[in-house]
Formats: C-alpha cells, sequence, structure tokens
C-alpha cells in the first residue's frame, strides 16, 4: 500500500494500488565532461554571474544542476538503506521476519525490495504489495528519519504477507497505519516532541498514542473509500484497541 508516497496512488478504474512512474532527470553527462572538476566550477560562476551566458546555457546548466542534484540525493539513500539493513536493530528484525513468513514464495525478499527514487509529492516513502518498498530521496531529512520511515513501509510489507490485507478496505488499512506508526520509532516520545514541542494539545504522557492516531488517520483519509477526515477518524478509533495492542512481531513496542 502506498503510504505517505506512502498511501494515495490508487488505480480508480480498477481498484488496484499502483505507483507513479518514477524517474531521474539524468542527462548523459560523462561524454562532454562539462559537468566535473573545473568546467563544472566554470559553468556554475558563469551561470551565477550570467555574463556570456546565453539562454540556451542558462537552461542546460539548471538541468544539469537538477540531475546532480538527484544522483546525489540516489546515492545517499542508498548509503544509507544499505547501512539500516546492515546495523539497524528494528530494520533488521523485520527483514528476517518478513523472510520467515516469505519463505514459500518464489519471490525473495532482498535489497531489491527497497528502492531509492524521486518523489514530487511531500511523501516519506511507499508500500506497493507486488513492487515492493519505496524511499523518496528527495524527502528524507537524515539517516534516521530513513530508518523510520524503511522500519514503517517494513511493517506494511510483513502485515501484507502475514494477513494478505486488502488495501481498500479501511479498516485492513487502519490497522496496519496504527501498527506501523506505533512499531517503527515514528511516534518515540522524543521525534513527536521535536515536531509539536509544547503546542497546544501536546500531552506527555499520551506522546505515543495521540502520534500514531493522527497520523493513522491522515493516512487513511487518503484512501478512495475513505469519505472525509472525520471518517477516518471513525475507522481509526473503532480498531485502535486491538491494533495498538497488537505488536507482532515485536514483543511489545520496541522504539
Amino acid at each position: 500500500m502506498i503510504r505517505r508516497v506512502r498511501h494515495n496512488l490508487y488505480n480508480q478504474n480498477q481498484g488496484k494500488l499502483i505507483v507513479p512512474n518514477f524517474f531521474f532527470f539524468w542527462h548523459d553527462m560523462n561524454s562532454s565532461g562539462d559537468n566535473a572538476g573545473f568546467e563544472w566550477w566554470r559553468r556554475t560562476m558563469q551561470y551565477k554571474t550570467g555574463i556570456g551566458l546565453t539562454p540556451e546555457e542558462k537552461t542546460r546548466y539548471e538541468d544539469d544542476s537538477k540531475a546532480r542534484e538527484l544522483k546525489k540525493e540516489c546515492l545517499k539513500c542508498y548509503e544509507y538503506r544499505d547501512w539500516m539493513l546492515k546495523y539497524s536493530p528494528t530494520v533488521r528484525f523485520m527483514v528476517q521476519a518478513i523472510t520467515k513468513l516469505n519463505k514459500g514464495s518464489d519471490s525473495k525478499f532482498d535489497d531489491s525490495k527497497i528502492i531509492c527514487d524521486y518523489c514530487p509529492d511531500w511523501k516519506g516513502g511507499g508500500f506497493h504489495p507486488e513492487l515492493g518498498i519505496l524511499l523518496c530521496q528527495n524527502r528524507l531529512r537524515d539517516k534516521w528519519h530513513l530508518e523510520d520511515t524503511l522500519s514503517h513501509e517494513l511493517i506494511h510489507y510483513f502485515d501484507d504477507l502475514k494477513w494478505q490485507i486488502d488495501w481498500l478496505n479501511l479498516k485492513h488499512h487502519a490497522c496496519s497505519e496504527i501498527r506501523a506508526s506505533s512499531l517503527s520509532g515514528e511516534c518515540r516520545f522524543w521525534e513527536e516532541f521535536k515536531r509539536r514541542g509544547f503546542r497546544t494539545g501536546f500531552h506527555v504522557a499520551r506522546g505515543h498514542q495521540d502520534c500514531v492516531r493522527r497520523r493513522a488517520i491522515i493516512s487513511v483519509s487518503g484512501n478512495p473509500n475513505c469519505q472525509s477526515k472525520e471518517h477516518a477518524a471513525k475507522i481509526v478509533d473503532e480498531v485502535w484497541d486491538s491494533c495498538f495492542a497488537d505488536t507482532r512481531p515485536f514483543d511489545e513496542i520496541y522504539r
């Protein structure tokens, strides 16, 4: 299910989740050599000063600059992904749990199921039952944000394997969102405090639960079968007790 790209990308005609046509704006820059070293520095200075710069050169520089930035983001995203797969206790544990569930499948879970790409929307990542996990390279603040996002999507992956989730069923959707936000670490006290501080409505004792509920409602609101935010809140409340209490495959809320 796509969530924070992350959810909300549905094929309305067939009632199935889809993913966008992810892409890079990369050009074949190596052939001319004008995007490396001194030549790139020269082009940058020319662009900043505007001296001797034609409209065509200006456009080309902007395109090349964007391509360079996207490539840097992509490489950094994969570097962080690989680090988390090797060192993050939460990510490693979830991968092991998914691998156990996936033993009888022809489609083995490995790092090819976790891709980094550019996302046009303000989303952190996504999950698709057939395609795997997407990490939005241009929306991840740092390594630890990627850890929370990847952990969240791995919980969706686990739920889909274990319970064959119908992502258009609002109760199924809400339950997995509650579990993913609760177990991934994205709603741990310090993260929630950094987001909200002591603003109105923040309650120290209920911070984790309030965060989980809020994020689940936002996600379910994007489901095409959801009529409104109020409808999403009603669905989340209906499944809250059982889904929040279900910490599988963990023994308890770890982060």
